[in-house]
């Protein structure tokens, strides 16, 4: 196996198309720091949490919130986004085929 430089400089398996969960961590914290932000305010789980809040605050769409967070409960997926258990059932409910 030989290490290449990526773009990002960071160090990357020559064979693999894919960044490893450290690498993603080194980017996002360079990426806050671009915009002026503090990079120890900011983390990958934070932006997954934000993104999938955003989606089910748009959609209301608690299975695909499940789908994409890789929950097998959809009890997990309430407690992550934070949300009033009866009301999530309500709306999955509806949104149920």
């Amino acid at each position: 196996m030989q290490w290449t430089a990526a773009p990002s400089r960071l160090p990357r398996r020559q064979d693999s198309p894919h960044l490893s969960t450290r690498q993603y961590a080194r980017i996002v914290k360079g990426w806050v720091g671009l915009i002026g932000g503090n990079p120890q305010e900011y983390g990958t789980h934070s932006l997954r949490r934000t993104k999938t809040t955003l989606i089910y605050r748009r959609t209301k769409n608690l299975r695909a919130v499940q789908l994409l967070l890789g929950h097998r409960k959809l009890e997990s997926t309430v407690r992550y986004l934070g949300i009033e258990v009866d009301d999530a059932l309500e709306m999955a409910e509806r949104t149920e085929c």
